[in-house]
């Protein structure tokens, strides 16, 4: 049984104060939604259709990959070779199912475990693959094609995650040595539009410097990545930035793959314990243009621990959000106007 906990801990602020296993489903889950050609209307997603495809692919993952090859399997899927963005689907694999994916297994078990849960693993692995085939579903809601990518994400990387994280090492190695941690957003529903606004799950690494005793490297990343550094301010306290680059469309390349179109992105972050007060991320992106979070615990009023969002999208668009960390809820709820892709 896991007994030490490198990535949650119960704080009552940031956003280690928000983890939540629905939450989670929701911040991966419709993770794709953040892109600019992808609407973010969940009661829009041809759940049937997604779920029909992605279990085609996995029911023949052979006919799935011969379509195109086993060579192309590997150089676009399993080895971190190419460096075009439309074929180095890889990255996604290891950054967000293997490493990413683990972690948050890891993760679910000791939330589970502190809420005193039964069989913490069981129910942490039950979670991470539910999260990981909803990705897939609402991921391919409008395609009817072999493809390799719930091929490789749900029979290689995904299990794979669950056996790393279950390792003692490894997750020592993540949790003390690189200071991982998730630093998700706040997702939030506009009831006028119906729509899921804010949402997306991200991870962040501090690694560091023996000498620099007062800074480390820094690296931030969901659909996006921005490298950095952070500034050691004292008392668990800490400023980071990075700049670099995020996810903003998601192309068809052949009638089988698909391809990412990048913008630039850069960020600034406070944090508390490596729990994440504040952020401001800019992006030269259609949607979330700008994307500023105030988390529960960054200030208390009467009281209450309000955590806010404001979002600045395409022609100026806005939308802003509250949640309360008093309020057992996995969302909080958004106003504005959230210009969604037709």
């Amino acid at each position: 049984m896991h007994e030490q906990c490198y990535f949650y801990h119960g704080y009552g602020y940031g956003t280690d104060a928000i983890i939540h296993p629905l939450r989670m489903l929701i911040n991966g889950g419709y993770g794709i939604m953040q892109l600019s050609n992808r609407h973010n209307r969940p009661l829009d997603i041809n759940y049937r259709q997604g779920w029909k495809n992605v279990w085609r692919n996995l029911l023949d993952p052979t006919a799935a990959i011969q379509v195109e090859g086993w060579g192309d399997f590997f150089v676009r899927e399993i080895i971190p070779f190419s460096l075009d963005s439309k074929k180095a689907h890889y990255w996604p694999n290891y950054t967000q199912h293997l490493i990413g994916g683990g972690m948050s297994y890891r993760m679910m078990v000791e939330w589970y475990r502190a809420h005193d849960y039964a069989h913490p693993g069981i129910w942490g692995g039950t979670t991470i693959m539910l999260y990981h085939l909803l990705n897939e579903v609402v991921e391919n809601d409008y395609r009817d094609t072999w493809s390799t990518d719930p091929v490789a994400d749900l029979l290689i990387f995904d299990p794979a995650s669950i056996i790393l994280f279950s390792s003692e090492r490894v997750c020592r190695f993540f949790g003390e040595t690189l200071h991982m941690a998730d630093w998700s957003y706040q997702p939030m529903i506009d009831l006028e539009h119906e729509t899921l606004v804010n949402n997306g799950q991200n991870f962040a690494f501090k690694l560091d410097v023996p000498w620099w005793e007062k800074w480390a490297f820094f690296y931030h990343y969901g659909t996006h990545g921005e490298f950095g550094l952070t500034r050691r301010l004292g008392g668990g306290r800490n400023i980071s930035a990075g700049g670099g680059f995020k996810v903003d469309e998601l192309l068809d390349v052949t009638e089988y793959h698909q391809g990412a179109e990048l913008a630039v992105t850069g960020g600034v972050f406070y944090d508390r314990d490596d729990s994440l007060l504040a952020s401001v991320l800019w992006a030269n992106s259609k949607d979330y243009k700008l994307r500023v979070n105030l988390y529960p615990g960054l200030f208390e009023a009467w009281g209450l621990k309000p955590g806010f969002m404001f979002n600045l999208n395409r022609n100026r668009s806005t939308a802003f959000g509250v949640t309360l960390l008093n309020l057992p809820l996995p969302c909080g709820l958004a106003v504005g106007m959230e210009p969604t892709q037709e």
